[in-house]
């Protein structure tokens, strides 16, 4: 999302679709940024507005930028959200989304531990995804990227409750067990070009006039879930050789993480084009 972000210019009005506490850092940043979630969240973040994204309390071309990350799979009328985007982005706007795979492994898993997970909308394909994306917005698609996971979610630090006991199955969610199941799947698809750690894609539409980087990203923490790409870990001089492994300090939150260099798994660039779908026939997507 950090290209779309960096193109803005100063004073530019973003918006964060379905953030929960908000999805990416604002400091030090010359635009103003507007958090919109339909639960309240405690302590709010900046600006926080309550509200309903299929209803948005905002005026008509309202916003330069929005962010929609990891929320269109929970919206239950995405025609009507979608719509509402179309409304508050000014023309020449710029839009972030990113959105799971619902045939992935990683997704699969996140629904059957958490019961659905408040999933409403499965997307089995990026380029059907974007189609309906681009068709109801008037947005352009520019660029794909597929993106990684490492079972964070399953992560038992970043539980606020109690820990599921279908989780003990999976070593309780220690980040050892993470580490392994990481450091194992990624083995797999270097070695034999299959797709078990990605979870979905991070879709670019409208004006974003910089470079973006459509490589796949394989280092992603175990603990807070940021990707980062391995050349720019590299140049940080974080990567350390211990043992048989190479591993890195998360430098967002400082957790140590087992290293993979992006360069080894070029097949993971190529999306997914299954059929697109949704589980609740009330709100299949179709143009």
């Amino acid at each position: 999302m950090h290209e779309l972000l960096r193109a803005l210019s100063a004073g530019s009005r973003v918006l964060d679709l379905g953030c929960g506490l908000g999805t990416f850092r604002t400091d030090d940043v010359g635009y103003v940024v507007f958090r919109v979630d339909i639960e309240w969240q405690s302590p709010p973040p900046a600006n926080f507005v309550q509200a309903d994204a299929a209803s948005l309390p905002f005026r008509d071309q309202s916003f330069d930028g929005m962010i929609s990350n990891n929320s269109m799979e929970h919206f239950g009328d995405l025609q009507a959200v979608l719509k509402e985007i179309k409304r508050v982005l000014k023309p020449g706007a710029s839009l972030y989304v990113a959105a799971p795979d619902a045939g992935s492994l990683s997704d699969r898993l996140y629904r059957r531990l958490a019961s659905g997970g408040g999933h409403v909308n499965a997307f089995y394909s990026a380029a059907q995804l974007a189609e309906v994306i681009g068709h109801a917005t008037g947005l352009r698609h520019v660029a794909t990227r597929s993106l990684c996971t490492s079972f964070s979610f399953l992560n038992r630090h970043n539980s606020r409750g109690r820990i599921p006991r279908k989780l003990c199955l999976m070593g309780g969610g220690t980040e050892i067990s993470l580490h392994i199941y990481s450091y194992f799947l990624r083995a797999l698809d270097r070695y034999f070009h299959t797709h078990t750690t990605v979870y979905g894609w991070a879709l670019f539409f409208g004006a974003i006039t910089g470079p973006i980087d459509r490589r796949t990203w394989t280092n992603v923490c175990v603990r807070c879930g940021a990707g980062h790409p391995s050349s720019w870990l590299e140049r940080l001089n974080i990567v350390q050789h211990r043992s048989c492994f190479r591993t890195y300090r998360c430098p967002n939150c400082g957790t140590n993480n087992i290293f993979s260099d992006d360069e080894n798994f070029p097949h993971l660039v190529a999306a997914r084009n299954h059929k697109l779908a949704s589980h609740r026939a009330p709100n299949r997507l179709t143009r």
